[in-house]
């Protein structure tokens, strides 16, 4: 058995996924920015009001929570979804999308804390002084969120994020495979770096059109103050008064941000994989 044939670690997809994050998190601010803002707004003035108001380390406001995010909720979905693969079959595109389906809905769930507490942490900056919340990292906006608004407020915009993930796991991890498997078939690219980039630059930007609408009304919930919106529906009516095209807001800065997250995402999974990972035949000859 080759490279090709070894499997990734359970842990891997979030630690890719973290290291990843880390080089895209500017632009998933200027994203977060852009779809919580009322009136429209240039990236250029968002991207100025940033750096006037912190700096360039304003650009990585929020960072501690992207990576527990990730931690959680990537590493769950990646997890899940190459558990899953054993009992599917690999010629099966529905079989895929089922189980992309299966592993969004859990890692979606497990994610929604980190995501709320990211979303905040990155909206605070364009804030007054008085007006914003304060978190200095992740695990204090963990435990201040449950001690002044109630545990559920963590799961704010649970349906919408799970919705997400769904999204985000077919688009990119089940459209990844598959991408994968048709390009090995007909320009025959052999299991290396330019079909990895190849195949993760497809998958970034059918992510990215499927996950985006659903992306806007996660974030704007999220970020709301308690009250500000009676549910989801709410908020979807508040988008829409601003046209069609509001559900598309950020929608640049996320495929951006989207496109080269996946990329490295996967492009390091498969390093991970082929250096880090295990021959289906060594785990049995360990477990005998």
């Amino acid at each position: 058995m080759g490279d090709s044939q070894r499997k990734p670690r359970w842990w891997s997809g979030g630690v890719c996924s973290a290291i990843a994050v880390t080089t895209t998190h500017p632009l998933d601010l200027v994203k977060v920015q852009l779809q919580t803002a009322v009136d429209k707004a240039p990236v250029s003035v968002i991207v100025s009001n940033i750096f006037k108001k912190a700096g360039i380390l304003g650009f990585y406001s929020g960072i501690s929570a992207s990576w527990f995010r990730q931690l959680t909720y990537t590493t769950t979905r990646f997890a899940l979804y190459e558990w899953g693969k054993q009992f599917v079959d690999a010629n099966n595109v529905s079989a895929k999308v089922q189980l992309a389906t299966f592993a969004g809905i859990v890692g979606g769930i497990v994610g929604v804390p980190g995501d709320v507490v990211t979303v905040r942490l990155q909206n605070d900056i364009k804030m007054p002084p008085e007006k914003r919340r304060g978190y200095k990292h992740v695990f204090d906006g963990l435990y201040r969120i449950q001690k002044e608004e109630g545990v559920r407020s963590l799961f704010r915009g649970t349906v919408p994020a799970v919705t997400r993930a769904v999204l985000l796991t077919i688009g990119t991890n089940a459209a990844y495979d598959q991408v994968k498997q048709i390009l090995k078939g007909t320009i025959e690219l052999k299991d290396g770096l330019p079909l990895h980039f190849l195949t993760s630059s497809i998958a970034g930007c059918i992510g990215t059109l499927l996950t985006q609408p659903i992306d806007v009304i996660k974030t704007r919930y999220m970020n709301a103050k308690p009250g500000e919106f009676s549910g989801i529906g709410a908020v979807v009516v508040s988008i829409a008064k601003q046209g069609p095209f509001a559900f598309y807001k950020g929608f640049i800065p996320a495929l951006l941000r989207v496109s080269p997250n996946t990329i490295i995402t996967f492009m390091l999974y498969e390093q991970a994989r082929i250096r880090f990972g295990y021959l289906p035949e060594e785990e049995k000859k360990k477990s005998s």
